[in-house]
Parts: C-alpha cells; structure tokens; sequence
C-alpha cells in the first residue's frame, strides 16, 4: 500500500479537533468553515490510508484505535515544527541559535545550575554547551573558540584578544583533615612546607611555570577539584577550596580550615570574559548579568 504524505495544515487541524472535541470547535478556533475542517480531515485520512474517527453513533467525534496511536506522532511533528520556527523568529531577532558557555571549576555548583536552569526556561531555543575547566584552560576554550563566553578567574592576566567584567567572587581557605598535623593549633612559619599540598593543575600551558597559593615543595597535582576534595578528607595532604564547596564537610567535622601563618587562602574575583572580535547576544548578555546576580545575591 503506497502512502501519501500528509501536509502540516491536515495534521494541525486532525489535532484542533482532538483539542476542541468537534469539528465545529476546530473551525471556530481556527477561523474556518466546518466543511474545510471536514475536506481536511478526509484528506489526511486518504493520505494515511486509516480512519481516524468514529463519526457514527455520537454527536462528537471519537477516535479510532489508528487515531490513538497516530496522535502522539502527529503533537511531535507539529511541535518540532513550531521549535523550528521559534528558533527562525528567534535568529531574525538577533537571538544566538546557539551558545557555548566555559565556566571556571572554583564557581559554586549550585549558582552554575541555578543560572542555567532559568536560562533554559528564558531561552529554550538557543543550544547551550557547558563545559568546566580549571585555570588557563577557561580562556584557551575562548581563545580557540570552542565557547562564546567564560566565566573565569584571575590569574590568566590581561589578554588582547579578550574583554572582560567583573561578576563576583568566591572565597578559597586552606583545609584538612582534622587528623592532620597541620589541624592542630599554634603551627609555625614554615611548617606548611613539610606537608604534601594538593594542587589544581592547568589543563591548558597558559600558566606554565607560574605558581598560585603554593607553599611546599610536596605536591599532588590534580586537574579535577572534586578529586582533590575526596583526597583532603581522606587525610592525604592540604590544599585550598572554595568555602561553598566544603562549607558541609566544615559542619561536619570531615574538614577543618587550617589557620597558617603564611594565610594561603585568597578571593578568587571572577569575571566574565568574551573574544573582542564577537558581539554580544541578548543570552550571553543575559548569562553574564545572572552569573553576577547570583554571585552577588
């Protein structure tokens, strides 16, 4: 059996008439005459080769077992349509189709998923990728345009390919188990050094030969945070944290924040950064005011 194919305006009215429960409901929603409503319902039913309501025995129609289950088919399609055209009304707008976002691993978790879930529901139809760095490598994924904004730290230094605004900051202490030796009171000048510090590493060679809040000659270098925190409350070394980040395991007594002489612990300014060579679309101006909003609420 050789199938038709079915226009979109046959598919949307077979669903007006679902929505309204007659035909006359559809027309009347859809500024139609009811014999419009009707021809377009026999013509989809022609090009399906099924029946799609039963139109004997009740004053409205009902769909058949074929209806039923070619219902969910026919809402999917006409949706996908209307995202397409949301998305089109959406580029003639001057509205990025899509968006790739590189946020600094220091940035609190829960203020990254905070901002990007009221993205996703002002913006359903710009594509967002996400990606996590640490150090340098935030501004080399702009540098190689693998993302149109960061949110990053510091330390990378001015660059003249970029622009940037400061959002916010996050606070980095010095923490241990509270085993370790340098948890115990009154350490002195110098005793950091003796201990193994965990260390984030750079991904990137943007920092290469450039230390940040290194003490000892004894060090881990990770380039994953969340690897750093299971080994500080394991008791393997110290390092520096977001507070946000081990503020529970404070509470809890699985971390202690050290008090050294040499206070390694710093506020770690975040900003956002973008190339210069790009403008601005109204969801990465968006990001950047809610990534402050958040960080500053």
């Amino acid at each position: 059996m050789k199938l038709g194919d079915p226009s979109l305006d046959q598919l949307r009215i077979f669903l007006e008439v679902v929505e309204a429960g007659s035909f006359g409901g559809a027309a009347r929603r859809m500024n139609r005459a009811v014999s419009a409503i009707s021809y377009g319902i026999a013509q989809l039913e022609a090009q399906l080769a099924v029946t799609l309501f039963e139109r004997e025995g009740s004053r409205k129609p009902v769909l058949t077992e074929a209806g039923e289950g070619l219902l969910a088919e026919a809402r999917n399609v006409a949706d996908a349509v209307d995202a397409l055209l949301a998305k089109t009304r959406s580029l003639h707008a001057g509205l990025e189709s899509h968006l790739g976002l590189v946020v600094d691993v220091m940035l609190p978790g829960e203020v990254t998923a905070r901002v990007l879930a009221d993205f996703r529901e002002l913006f359903p139809t710009v594509a967002l990728r996400l990606r996590v760095e640490g150090l340098g490598a935030v501004v080399t994924c702009l540098i190689d345009e693998q993302a149109q904004l960061a949110i990053g730290g510091p330390i990378i230094g001015e660059d003249p390919l970029l622009e940037r605004q400061a959002v916010g900051s996050v606070d980095l202490i010095p923490v241990a188990a509270p085993a370790h030796p340098l948890s115990q009171s009154g350490i002195a000048p110098g005793e950091s050094r003796k201990h193994l510090q965990l260390v984030l590493s750079d991904r990137s060679n943007r920092t290469e030969g450039r230390e940040f809040s290194v003490l000892s000659p004894l060090t881990w270098r990770l380039g994953d945070l969340g690897a750093k925190h299971s080994l500080l409350r394991e008791g393997l070394g110290w390092g520096n944290m977001p507070r946000a980040m081990v503020a529970a395991d404070l509470e809890a007594g699985r971390l202690v924040e050290l008090d050294l002489p040499e206070k390694p612990g710093a506020n770690y300014k975040l900003q956002a950064l973008w190339r210069r060579d790009s403008r601005l679309g109204p969801a990465t101006s968006w990001l950047i005011d809610a990534f402050r909003d958040a960080l500053n609420g």
